[in-house]
């Protein structure tokens, strides 16, 4: 049985929403526990490379994995992510111990001139370098000139206020936690963008072995979070999920008692953005993570039997 440590040291990434987000999470330990915790900041490889998108040079475990080496070597106890940036299967020895109650998970259209999408010019800029939203976009605005945008929220608003986009979309949770909730000019419904598996949450990862600190993270777990997120991850995790497929999948809780949970899910292309998206739904009484788990694999089969399976087929070999 292992033992709370005397300090509880967290290892972020060091953007500013990295930091803001690891500040929340010492608030919470101090307040709920009267925990002693320090920070570790940390420049990740997803924070150095940013001349080339995510799906060519290694995917989302970009953002995590020294994190995980300081935890591994004992120099943190726990690191806090945002959730649609962890791996859909952890390294051996690693768990998440936590998930908090969940942020605004939808995605935010930030434009100087333009009040939508829909708005935009034939023609006109816009920075992303989701696939996910860019096979979206496409879908609704083929016309449109979808350019790579990378970088942390500061660098990517910063080339927006250059003129190199007409217009961007981030995540709103980020905006909002950063108190930039201003420069959203709009905040895009699901149907018209769905959002990315875990978008809006934060998780908190700690080795497996530390026993007695799991335990006491888990209480911060807020359920309905859990669960939904458990049922999208599920989604990605049965078709491989990784940056280089376009993949959205997003469930919220439905029902007069508020205990049925519904998922949909879109799969693209990932060569060609234009070509349309399968798009599949469900609703189940959800009440455990097994229940969540089951969901979103049949939300996944379903995806596949209805065209998803040769999308698929259409990944570069390396992925």
């Amino acid at each position: 049985m292992s033992t709370l440590p005397s300090t509880v040291v967290i290892a972020t990434r060091e953007s500013r929403l990295a930091l803001w987000q690891a500040e929340h999470v010492r608030a919470l330990l101090g307040q709920r526990f009267g925990w002693n915790v320090e920070l570790l900041g940390m420049t990740t490889r997803g924070d150095q490379i940013l001349d080339r998108a995510l799906s060519k040079v290694g995917g989302k475990g970009l953002f995590v994995k020294e994190l995980e080496v300081a935890l591994e070597e004992g120099r943190a106890h726990l690191a806090v992510h945002s959730l649609k940036d962890v791996p859909m299967e952890l390294p051996e020895g690693f768990v998440l111990a936590a998930v908090l109650e969940r942020e605004d998970p939808r995605d935010a259209w930030v434009s100087p001139r333009y009040a939508s999408v829909d708005e935009l010019p034939q023609g006109a800029r816009v920075g992303t370098s989701s696939l996910r939203r860019v096979v979206q976009i496409k879908a609704r605005r083929p016309d449109l000139d979808v350019q790579p945008l990378r970088g942390n929220l500061d660098t990517r608003l910063r080339k927006l206020d250059e003129g190199q986009y007409d217009g961007i979309v981030l995540a709103a949770a980020g905006l909002k936690r950063l108190g930039l909730a201003e420069r959203i000019r709009s905040v895009i419904d699901p149907q018209t963008m769905l959002p990315a598996a875990g978008q809006g949450a934060l998780g908190i990862e700690v080795r497996a072995d530390q026993t007695a600190l799991r335990e006491a993270l888990a209480t911060l777990t807020d359920a309905p979070t859990w669960l939904a997120v458990h049922a999208e991850r599920a989604v990605s995790r049965r078709l491989g999920g990784s940056c280089s497929m376009p993949l959205a999948a997003f469930a919220q809780w439905r029902g007069d008692r508020g205990d049925q949970l519904h998922i949909e899910a879109r799969l693209g292309h990932p060569a060609d953005a234009e070509r349309a998206l399968v798009v599949l739904s469900r609703s189940a009484a959800v009440t455990d993570t097994a229940g969540a788990d089951a969901l979103g694999v049949a939300v996944a089969e379903s995806l596949l039997a209805s065209g998803g399976q040769a999308l698929l087929d259409a990944l570069p070999a390396a992925t």
